[in-house]
């Protein structure tokens, strides 16, 4: 009966479905070349909306209006017959919302700011980068080339299709280059290109530039010299670009220059650059990621509170302190980084990383908007000004590496414009246009993707294990990792400190007191061993093996149970995929996820038995 099961898979496989590669993401509409679309106004960004509806809607005419009455966002009103926002780029993101099915609303973006965080360096290569190399930057014979254009010009496509308004285009480890003339030629042509589709541009830079190339004898962000070098670079800047958006910097974190170098206040160096911004309405964002040196000893998800708190209040008002969801790095399960609770004076907003750097790269499906979801259920949406997501894109055919990588740039999308949406009605649109309407696949495969994230904990480190990856390139799991050389915060030992006594970092009252960071009711919730959510009780305890656990079980049955459930979980995720999906999916994609599924199952079962292996000989007390 099997055989014979498996026989007619392979025969409805053959049906032909057309081959696709996956580079037209979820923007897979054929054309239909029926709707009158009229509109009093003109502009590129108006014609692009245009162009979409005649050539994709379904409908037979349809009026877009500039309505001066509604909110000035990017939001947009639809009843039926007329398209109407306040802003233009509102028009576009309404057009690309009737063509994925949306009608009768009217929504407006919780964020002005909706950016992508590009981490491309400009060799072309790609900090946690697993889908090829940067689509903006290359270098042949250590000369700049000039990027592919029409690629461009998807790529901004893809982003205003679901409200993505500003984007990076280098990595925070940044190269004083970026600001030389012929680096700025280039990102004014990148700036031409996504204007029309309502994307702006911004550049993430190194603090020390002006002193890298020369043109002053210090960085001090209080030496006169220095403020008068960012104010004539950003006059250069916003002749080419009149639209630039500003800033993103990483000072003082991982061996970056900043204001630190000079005895000056994070609070300094920001300012002085936002006084430079300021007349053109430009905006600094100074990301929060700072541990090291000026905190020796203390917890690691400590430092960033111990570093920005005291300066709140001091910023300048164009000034935004972007912070990583979690205290810590983009770990598969964090709590929330408490800095969203200690800094009340300066705007905050968040930085979530759509790259799978801790959960698989790209060679795992694992859909992060639950992730995402829990974060914003643990923090007021409504509180922070903007969000950020590291981009997981490249020059792949299929821009994210893995087809289901994807979905997270797409969530991404979703969830800047409106952190309230469920991640599963976003699967779900995201399954419907990538891959086929039928109801069977988009059930089954929206139950895969919901479950994915929590497998993914499950089968790494779960409990509220973290930071077990191995060195570097953090893939794959060494829970026994040490090199007396690195810093210890930067070693798998000094997270899960497993001894024969328990496993867990003590981040209660009675340890590091991490707790004391939160609001008061978290901070009781999370001290207290007992009522510590299970999921985040080694993040926060140092727990004997044998402690009981909700269920009855003790906690090294409990942690046996979770890896081998996080196994069987993404075992039962391929055979789904393998034989029950192949004939809703074109051969090409199908066989490409197939791949990368079975890859996961046994990187899976590695993580279940290195980490099993190495914790069972304390809990067994060998």
């Amino acid at each position: 009966m099997k055989q014979l099961i498996l026989s007619l898979f392979t025969i409805m496989a053959t049906i032909s479905i057309s081959a696709e590669d996956g580079h037209q993401l979820w923007l897979r509409y054929q054309p239909v070349n029926k709707a009158q679309v009229v509109c009093d106004s003109k502009s590129p960004t108006i014609d692009i909306a245009k162009q979409e509806l005649e050539t994709y809607y379904p409908g037979a005419r349809i009026a877009l209006k500039l309505d001066a009455t509604m909110p000035d966002d990017d939001g947009y009103r639809f009843d039926g017959s007329t398209l109407s926002a306040r802003r233009e780029a509102g028009l576009l993101y309404g057009a690309y919302a009737l063509l994925r099915g949306d009608t009768n609303m009217e929504t407006h973006p919780m964020y002005d700011l909706r950016l992508l965080n590009h981490w491309d360096n400009l060799d072309g290569s790609i900090e946690r980068g697993y889908a090829g190399e940067s689509i903006f930057w290359k270098q042949e014979n250590k000369q700049l080339v000039t990027f592919d254009s029409q690629l461009i010009r998807e790529y901004a496509r893809a982003n205003a299709s679901i409200g993505i308004n500003g984007t990076v285009l280098n990595n925070v480890n940044a190269s004083p280059k970026m600001l030389t003339a012929p680096y700025l030629k280039e990102v004014k042509k990148i700036a031409d290109i996504l204007r029309p589709y309502g994307i702006k541009v911004y550049l993430s830079i190194n603090f020390a530039t002006p002193m890298a190339l020369k043109e002053t004898v210090t960085a001090d962000p209080l030496d006169k010299s220095v403020a008068k070098w960012w104010k004539k670079k950003v006059k250069e800047i916003y002749r080419l670009i009149p639209d630039f958006g500003g800033f993103l910097v990483k000072a003082n974190s991982e061996g970056q220059p900043g204001p630190g170098d000079y005895k000056r206040s994070h609070a300094d160096g920001a300012n002085m650059l936002a006084d430079a911004l300021k007349p053109y309405k430009g905006i600094v964002m100074w990301r929060c990621f700072v541990y090291g040196a000026n905190h020796k000893g203390e917890d690691r998800v400590k430092q960033a509170v111990s570093e920005f708190k005291p300066l709140d209040g001091q910023f300048r008002d164009n000034v935004i302190l972007q912070t990583k969801n979690g205290p810590l790095d983009f770990q598969p399960r964090e709590p929330y980084s408490p800095i969203f609770d200690q800094i009340k004076q300066t705007p905050n907003m968040v930085e979530l990383q759509i790259t799978q750097e801790y959960l698989g790269q790209s060679r795992h499906l694992v859909y992060l908007a639950p992730m995402w979801k829990e974060f914003f259920s643990q923090v007021n949406p409504r509180s922070l000004r903007g969000i950020a997501g590291v981009a997981n894109i490249g020059l792949d055919r299929n821009w994210c590496g893995h087809h289901f990588s994807q979905a997270n740039w797409y969530a991404f999308g979703r969830l800047a414009w409106n952190p309230t949406l469920g991640s599963d009605k976003i699967a779900r649109e995201w399954l419907q246009q990538t891959f086929t309407t039928n109801a069977d696949f988009v059930k089954q495969m929206t139950a895969i993707m919901e479950e994915s994230r929590e497998l993914c904990v499950k089968y790494m480190m779960p409990l509220g294990l973290h930071h077990i990856f191995k060195f570097d390139h953090h893939y794959g799991p060494e829970p026994d990792g040490f090199i007396a050389s690195y810093p210890l915060e930067w070693c798998p030992v000094y997270y899960h400190k497993a001894d024969k006594q328990g496993v867990g970092f003590d981040r209660s009252s009675k340890g590091t007191d991490a707790v004391s960071q939160y609001r008061k009711e978290v901070a009781r919730k999370y001290d207290n061993i007992a009522t510590c959510p299970e999921n985040l009780l080694l993040w926060f305890h140092h727990v004997p093996w044998d402690y009981k656990m909700k269920d009855g079980s003790t906690l090294w049955e409990r942690m046996q149970l979770e890896y081998h459930e996080g196994v069987i979980g993404v075992e039962a995720m391929q055979a789904i995929w393998r034989y029950k999906m192949r004939h809703y999916v074109d051969e090409q994609r199908w066989r490409e996820v197939d791949e990368r599924l079975q890859h996961q199952v046994e990187n899976a079962r590695e993580w279940r038995d290195v980490c099993l292996k190495y914790f069972g000989q304390f809990a067994n007390g060998k």
